[in-house]
Order: C-alpha cells, then sequence, then structure tokens
C-alpha cells in the first residue's frame, strides 16, 4: 500500500507526546513552587491552570487542543488511504496541516499571543477542510 499521508499523521502523534512531555517537565516543577499539595485528593489540571504561571499552562492548553481537532485529521487521513486517496496533493495538504499544528503549538507554548495563533489554527483548518472535502469526493464519487 502506497500511502505518504501516513506519515504526517504519525508524526503528528509523536509531536503530541513530545508535547505531553514538555508540560509533565514544566508542570511538575511548578506545582510546589505554586504551594499546590499532589499528595491529596486530585482535580482535574484545568484546575490549577488559574494557580500556575501562565507559561506554564499554556503547554497543557495545547497539549488539550492537540487531543481535539487533530483527532479529526486521522480519522480523514486512515479514510483517504483506504480510499486509495493517501498521495500527492492530499499528503500535501497533511503535512501543511502537521507543520501548521506544529508551530501552532510552539507559538502558544512560548509566546501566545492570540492573533498569531488564530491564524495559524485558521490555517490549519483550511487544509484540514480541504482533505475532508477530498474524502466526501473520494467516498460518494
Amino acid at each position: 500500500m502506497n500511502a505518504p499521508i501516513l506519515a504526517p499523521a504519525a508524526v503528528l502523534i509523536l509531536w503530541s507526546l513530545i508535547m505531553l512531555a514538555w508540560m509533565a517537565a514544566t508542570r511538575l516543577p511548578a506545582l510546589p513552587k505554586a504551594g499546590l499539595d499532589l499528595s491529596g485528593a486530585g482535580g482535574r489540571g484545568q484546575d490549577i491552570d488559574p494557580q500556575l504561571p501562565p507559561n506554564v499552562a499554556w503547554k497543557s492548553h495545547n497539549y488539550a487542543h492537540l487531543m481535539e481537532q487533530p483527532t479529526l485529521f486521522y480519522a480523514v487521513v486512515i479514510l483517504l488511504t483506504l480510499a486509495g486517496q493517501g498521495d500527492g496533493l492530499n499528503a500535501q495538504l497533511a503535512w501543511a496541516y502537521v507543520g501548521l499544528r506544529i508551530i501552532h503549538s510552539l507559538w502558544q507554548a512560548l509566546v501566545n499571543t492570540i492573533p498569531v495563533r488564530f491564524g495559524l489554527f485558521i490555517l490549519s483548518s483550511i487544509c484540514l477542510l480541504t482533505l475532508s472535502i477530498h474524502l466526501v469526493m473520494a467516498t460518494l464519487l
């Protein structure tokens, strides 16, 4: 099976795990500094975000974002592969999506200005929308 579109999906999975490690590496040391006791009953990570420095919380927010819209990307990639449409322009769009999501992650984790972050999100969403349209065309036509 020739499916170059699977490579960008694999890279985005790896990137998500890198963001998980980065989040843990910054969040765990920040908890005691913020006076949060890890030995008691726990809550959800988002419950403690207001008590952490923003640059620590940003990494957590981005990791959560990587668990949201990219799930659609993975489904589209798998279905395009099964439909025999996982190469050419679709593979290029998938790489563009992944590249934009990685840049989005870095921007959110390090700088986090909303206009740039939103622009990156819109551009990646256009890639995903185009891939989704191609998927519908491949499965209905």
